[in-house]
């Protein structure tokens, strides 16, 4: 699901699909409708019924996984000091090292 921005609901952006992954949603519906419901859903109920799930549901999806990015990057960004933190002045530290390796 991608936030494209094509409108506003409650002050955010209201998901919309891009068209090749509605079609596939569109008939993943369709042959859900034909294994597990006593009547099959044509093409125009399944798409209406995807942009009901998208503008109902699709806003808690999105905040669930801009949560999990957020925390992810927390976690990193806390670690950041370790990730990348580096000694300076180590040139005559390893110059010397290096000098007593080759010596020895």
């Amino acid at each position: 699901m991608q936030a494209t921005g094509r409108g506003k609901l409650g002050g955010m952006n209201t998901p919309e699909l891009e068209k090749q992954t509605r079609t596939e949603a569109i008939a993943s519906l369709r042959r859900y409708f034909e294994a597990n419901m006593p009547e099959p859903i044509g093409e125009l109920a399944a798409g209406l019924l995807l942009d009901f799930f998208v503008e109902e549901v699709g806003p808690a999806i999105s905040n669930a996984a801009v949560r999990a990015a957020q925390e992810r990057m927390q976690l990193r960004v806390a670690d950041l000091e370790g990730e990348l933190y580096a000694d300076p002045f180590q040139y005559w530290i390893r110059a010397a090292r290096k000098k007593r390796k080759q010596q020895g």
